[in-house]
């Protein structure tokens, strides 16, 4: 490829690649996506505070392995 620049909308495709290939390998793994978690409070739960993702991973833990509920709608 040698010193050219890659265009701006090929670049934009390779990163919402990248994007969706990490996400698939968290999901596969069993890790959820905080991204969207954070997106849906907003859209759907205004009104309670976003955890930071350490509080978030540990949500999720809990609730896959202890017995708690997944997930709010």
């Amino acid at each position: 490829m040698g010193t050219e620049l890659v265009p701006v909308s090929q670049y934009q495709i390779y990163k919402r690649t990248w994007r969706r290939l990490v996400q698939t390998a968290r999901l596969c793994c069993g890790v959820p996506d905080y991204d969207n978690y954070v997106r849906h409070l907003m859209e759907k739960h205004p009104e309670r505070p976003i955890p930071d993702y350490a509080t978030f991973f540990r949500e999720r833990q809990k609730a896959r392995y202890g017995g708690g509920r997944i997930g709010c709608c």
